[in-house]
């Protein structure tokens, strides 16, 4: 019986310290990885709003929740060229977050997967970046597509699906389509044109 509590006293001990330990961990590291994140969406945004000058992408928030940003070609913000807005859908294995760039008749300049968790060597594959290429060939097709209501392929569409992955490009491109149609539902947003 002594035996026991010697053990459960010094396993008690062990967990204190590993939990401590963590918390302390997660402090120190809290402040630099939000800052990453931070830098990864900015790096992100100018990548789907191309034409857009440093310091141009406003977000438009309620309530402290972002709904969409709006993307100007000047620094004083008077010439608007998009909108850039967070795409969520479920794919085969994880959640798919995807940042969608367009223009201010719903085109789509690029789209940009922000993080996906998806079968290594077929959904996955929506990353990919060809040999001699700079940007993944999978998002590219999206570049000059009609955000709304656009589709795979195997649902009559113009986007490729990726082969053995329909569940992720069904995705990807549905989280899309869906989040523009709730863009345009949002209130204020009739400055958007439609």
């Amino acid at each position: 019986m002594k035996d026991i509590a010697q053990f459960a006293a010094t396993l008690t001990l062990v967990a204190l310290i590993t939990a401590g330990s963590l918390a302390w961990v997660n402090k120190i590291t809290k402040p630099k990885i939000v800052e990453q994140q931070k830098n990864e969406l900015t790096e992100a945004l100018s990548s789907v709003l191309p034409d857009c000058i440093d310091g141009s992408i406003v977000p438009v928030k309620e309530n402290d929740h972002i709904l969409y940003y709006l993307g100007y070609r000047d620094k004083e913000q008077t010439r608007l060229i998009g909108y850039a807005f967070l795409a969520e859908g479920r794919g085969y294995s994880s959640t798919i977050r995807t940042l969608v760039g367009m223009d201010t008749s719903c085109t789509i300049y690029a789209i940009k997967i922000l993080s996906q968790q998806e079968t290594p060597g077929l959904g996955s594959i929506c990353e990919e970046v060809r040999s001699g290429e700079t940007k993944p060939w999978w998002q590219a097709q999206f570049t000059g597509k009609t955000a709304k209501g656009i589709a795979v392929d195997k649902d009559k569409g113009e986007i490729v699906s990726i082969t053995g992955a329909t569940i992720t490009s069904r995705a990807i491109t549905n989280s899309i389509a869906e989040s523009v149609n709730r863009l345009f539902e949002q209130p204020g947003s009739n400055d958007i044109d439609k």
